[in-house]
């Protein structure tokens, strides 16, 4: 089993910790155009109009630029860094030991900079989307699709996927032809009528991503099974759970929340 995760917005960033050293990453493969990216956000985030270029609000230029010193920041683990609604209901930072291990086999974050992560590699906090077209770079899904399409090939042969990433992050991998993928979808039932959701939908997904890695029994291995242990929070955190068929080259499981 392989859970693809996107990152939060919100991060928390580490007070003490070395730089990141980026060779020491999970995945080293990704180290050359880590680094490429690293570079052109530390350049991009020093420039007058850097809210702009990575497309955020004024109320977030502190952040931005903080991204100037991300070579000297401290560093945190990602399970740590990572503090949005879908990360504060997975609680990976809340795990035991053999939790933790489980998560950093079985776990990985997509990241506008980084490529993928495992939730124990030590980084800064940053900002920095998927969506973005990077100076020097270009549009950072397409810069690291056909990397991510490889690291995804060597991490999800063979294996179910559950991927809990938005649509910006899908877009910059797939798993392999042989994987057993399935997209997970979040939907709110009222009235009768059921429609889709995305704030919601984070803390849903870290609610399925806390109990594949917290239950009882052997991790899921088909789409059929994920649905089975999905039900298994039917009467606490969802209403019900439904699984489609295949949908652009993965199957839809449908978690529905009241």
């Amino acid at each position: 089993m392989l859970v693809l995760l996107p990152p939060s917005e919100g991060k928390t960033a580490p007070r003490r910790g070395a730089p990141v050293e980026v060779a020491s990453l999970s995945a080293p493969e990704l180290g050359p155009m880590r680094e490429k990216v690293l570079d052109a956000l530390v350049e991009a985030s020093a420039r007058a109009d850097a809210v702009q270029v990575l497309g955020v609000g004024a109320s977030l230029a502190d952040e931005v630029a903080r991204n100037v010193l991300l070579r000297e920041a401290p560093t945190a683990p990602a399970r740590q860094v990572y503090s949005g609604v879908l990360y504060a209901a997975a609680g990976l930072d809340r795990l035991t030991p053999t939790g933790r291990r489980r998560a950093a086999e079985h776990v990985r974050i997509a990241s506008g900079l980084w490529g993928l992560v495992s939730p124990e590699d030590h980084i800064p906090a940053y900002r920095l989307s998927m969506g973005v077209d990077l100076p020097g770079v270009g549009p950072l899904a397409s810069a690291w699709r056909p990397l991510v399409d490889e690291q995804l090939a060597t991490l999800a042969s063979d294996e179910l996927v559950v991927d809990c990433r938005s649509s910006t992050y899908a877009a910059s991998g797939r798993p392999p032809a042989d994987a057993r993928w399935v997209a997970v979808r979040v939907l709110r039932e009222a009235d009768g009528r059921r429609a889709v959701v995305s704030h919601n939908a984070k803390h849903t997904r870290g609610v399925l991503t806390r109990h594949l890695l917290t239950r009882r029994g052997k991790a899921p291995e088909t789409a059929e099974q994920l649905a089975r242990v999905a039900a298994e929070l039917v009467g606490t955190e969802l209403l019900a759970v439904e699984l489609r068929e295949p949908r652009r080259g993965a199957r839809v499981l449908d978690l529905v929340v009241g």
